[in-house]
């Protein structure tokens, strides 16, 4: 009986063995597919503090790699989507990022285009904190600046703006700027209409940030234009710092703008403006360049004159520009409304920077962009949101621009708008008194003195400045070449017809190790490039259609691939993956499908 039991009890111990065994081996080895993303954080329900644990999606043309001290808690996003603490060893997730993996990525990724203009399916997966490269001048290391500076307001006024991309952009400015000169951050939400920006964002805020973050919202949609200035007129900072609802604020990007406030309050500046992309959210470098303005009266970049960078400073010191991008940028607090603030009967968004730019010169200060000061910006591909009735708002601004500061030059503006001539623009009496108050010079002063790059039409039209222009072409490294082979089919990706043909398809046929216009180039840039002639590309409009070829055009998204995990090839900017449709179909066509793993998805570079 005692032998009975004993070989009983040795047999269950032998069975619990077993069953434990199969299950971790079953929990360690599930499908990567579906646990790529299971573990991507985004900050969650902590109290304010540093944050030492972050993404750090470095900006390299090598692989993305991860911060080794990347782990948060998981938070619910706005799309209800589950997003959990990042695996650790899991250090290669970055450059699938955007991967789509199922139907509900594909809706989080199409809706946030369709309401935010960028990649959410990324922003969300990112979270709230994340290290970006430093992009400034190696020679803004070694600056000092004074230990007694103004303390800043820093309003952010945003409507309908991702809730990820919002947070992120507050908790930049926390992680990045010293305590003692983050007076209080503002938000504004002029009345926007997402549910997740309403209590959950209030309840985020209460829960997590400190109490400097302060929210106002607007009961009717007013426009950024005077949601900034309801925002400056709750601020009780020395300083104004106006930023966009999408941004990232760099290292040491705060004592550069008030530096040069301290020393004149009269002074207004702007940080160089780095480039977040919309469809990958990488952070990159702008090179440094200045604002002008066409007569059309729109804001474009100009190259830097020589005569700016001839200091000994070099790059690294502060510039003059003749105008401002308008959405980032500093100025004393007394200073703003002693100026005028904005044109409040300018509506909602669109001419206010030209406006406020011509003033401050004409006016008696000056416009400066801190190279040493970096804010990175999404630059989205089109406004998401339009303004109430479909009014033309940057027409009627830049009506009431040009009637108050524009003097005689005016004629230039409707040279080039004539049908808006009789348009209204309303009452500028209180902005012409406004400029006789303060005792502006003439728009012939400012154009003589500030900008005199700008020219007139016709014969007479003085020889340019030289400039500095500080970003030559170079052309991409190539860091692989050979055949793109599909592992299932065993064919190679090939043009259907000849490769030099713009808008042709791309098929698979059989491998011809004779062939040269079978050989593709994959290059730093994440650029496909068939016999070095054009570009492997895909439609932004119409995701649906398949592959082709296209002149290279060196801005990424659209021929944009990055080879993931199981020798998938991604696209960036529709978050697919290439698949052969039907291996069986001897037309070899290929298509851009969820990212699922399947061999039909799997590609080898062949020398």
């Amino acid at each position: 009986m005692g032998s009975a039991a004993l070989r009983y009890f040795c047999y269950g111990c032998l069975f619990t063995s077993v069953t434990w065994t199969l299950l971790l081996f079953i929990y360690f080895n599930v499908s990567e597919e579906s646990r790529t993303f299971k573990h991507v954080p985004i900050k969650g329900l902590e109290p304010y503090k540093p944050f030492p644990k972050k993404f750090n999606p470095r900006v390299t043309r090598t692989p993305f790699k991860l911060s080794d001290r990347q782990k948060n808690n998981g938070v619910r996003n706005q799309f209800g989507n589950r997003i959990e603490d990042l695996a650790e060893g899991n250090s290669e997730l970055l450059p699938e990022m955007g991967m789509i993996f199922n139907e509900q990525d594909q809706e989080v990724r199409d809706l946030g285009y369709q309401k935010h203009s960028f990649n959410v399916l990324i922003s969300n997966r990112l979270g709230y904190h994340r290290d970006v490269p430093d992009t400034r001048d190696p020679k803004c290391g070694d600056k000092f600046y004074p230990s007694e500076l103004p303390s800043a307001s820093v309003v952010v006024c945003f409507y309908n703006e991702a809730f990820s991309a919002l947070l992120r952009t507050v908790h930049s400015i926390l992680d990045r700027t010293p305590a003692n000169l983050l007076h209080e951050i503002i938000l504004v939400d002029d009345s926007s209409e997402l549910a997740d920006l309403k209590n959950e964002l209030d309840e985020y805020i209460r829960t997590n940030l400190p109490t400097k973050v302060k929210m106002i919202r607007n009961e009717k949609r007013e426009g950024l234009i005077r949601g900034r200035m309801i925002g400056a007129s709750h601020a009780t900072g020395k300083v104004l710092v106006f930023l966009d609802s999408h941004c990232e604020v760099n290292e040491v990007w705060l004592q550069p703008l008030l530096t040069p406030i301290k020393e004149d309050h009269k002074t207004v500046v702007c940080p160089v403006i780095d480039i977040i992309s919309a469809d990958t959210l990488i952070y990159s470098s702008s090179p440094i360049v200045r604002g002008g303005f066409n007569w059309g009266l729109h804001f474009k970049w100009d190259p830097v004159p020589f005569s700016e960078l001839e200091k000994s400073e070099g790059v690294s010191a502060p510039f003059k520009s003749p105008t401002m991008a308008g959405g980032l940028f500093a100025m004393d607090r007394e200073y703003f409304n002693e100026l005028g603030q904005y044109d409040s009967g300018m509506d909602i968004w669109g001419g206010e920077n030209l406006e406020i730019s011509f003033r401050i010169w004409m006016c008696g200060g000056k416009l400066l962009i801190v190279p040493c000061s970096r804010v990175g910006h999404i630059f989205r591909k089109r406004r998401p949101y339009g303004s109430p009735g479909g009014q033309d708002t940057m027409a009627h601004n830049s009506l009431r621009l040009a009637h108050v500061w524009m003097d005689e030059y005016m004629e230039q503006y409707f040279a080039v708008r004539p049908e808006l001539r009789t348009k209204n623009y309303g009452n500028i009496s209180e902005r012409l008194s406004l400029r006789n108050k303060l005792n502006c010079k003439s728009f012939k002063w400012y154009l003589d003195n500030v900008y005199p790059e700008m020219q007139l039409p016709g014969p007479n039209a003085k020889a340019q400045q030289p400039v500095f222009n500080n970003r030559g072409h170079k052309r991409p490294k190539i860091q692989q070449r050979g055949r793109l082979f599909n592992l299932q089919t065993k064919k190679c990706l090939s043009a259907q017809g000849h490769p030099s043909q713009k808008g042709g398809l791309v098929v698979v046929k059989d491998c011809d190790l004779n062939d040269p216009d079978q050989i593709w180039s994959y290059n730093e840039e994440h650029e496909l490039i068939l016999s070095n002639l054009l570009c492997l590309d895909m439609s932004e409009t119409r995701s649906t259609d398949p592959p082709r070829l296209m002149k290279c055009h060196g801005s990424g998204g659209s021929q944009q691939w990055l080879f993931g995990k199981n020798n998938r090839l991604y696209q960036v900017s529709v978050g697919q993956c290439m698949e052969v449709t039907d291996p069986l179909n001897l037309k070899g066509y290929v298509a851009m499908a969820i990212c699922d793993g399947s061999p039909l998805q799997q590609w080898r570079f062949e020398s």
